[in-house]
């Protein structure tokens, strides 16, 4: 279906999607990740979530990105990241699994003790997908509804 708008060309998207965000020159949709750990061993306890999403926002943060929603499991995390066109989205992935694997390490030294081969917690897999047509609820349910850690 054909839309005309001269004044914001984009707005029918957004009205419809409501989390999509515009620019002088863009507009960008929320992503989400997943990162799973190593053979999806359970590495996560009640102790790490907390400290896993400080590290991940600091780091959102130095690609002028904005960690907005965070939960996971003892063998997975979901990130909601509004994330600016400006690089591609594999630079900030890897930034967010490298600094928070070495972080963690540093300040948790047990907790690799499942993964003694390769000493790092995350799969070198990731999901990354873009909310297009999802509606956000359905996205913000499926993320609040992963338990932290038992």
């Amino acid at each position: 279906m054909y839309r005309s708008c001269t004044t914001q060309p984009y707005k029918w998207f957004t009205d419809e999607l409501q989390d999509i965000r515009t620019g002088r020159h863009r507009v960008l949709a929320t992503h989400v990740l997943v990162f799973v750990t190593k053979v999806r061993h359970k590495v996560f306890g009640d102790r790490h979530p907390s400290r896993i999403e400080q590290i991940m926002g600091d780091v959102c943060a130095d690609f002028q990105a904005e960690l907005v929603e965070f939960n996971g499991q003892s063998n997975h995390v979901h990130l909601r990241v509004n994330h600016p066109p400006k690089t591609a989205m594999a630079r900030p992935v890897n930034s967010l699994k490298g600094v928070s694997s070495r972080q963690l390490r540093q300040e948790f030294p047990d907790l690799l003790r499942h993964n003694y081969q390769a000493n790092k917690p995350w799969s070198r897999s990731y999901f990354a997908g873009s909310m297009d047509g999802t509606p956000l609820n359905a996205v913000k349910q499926h993320i609040q509804q992963q338990n932290h850690p038992a």
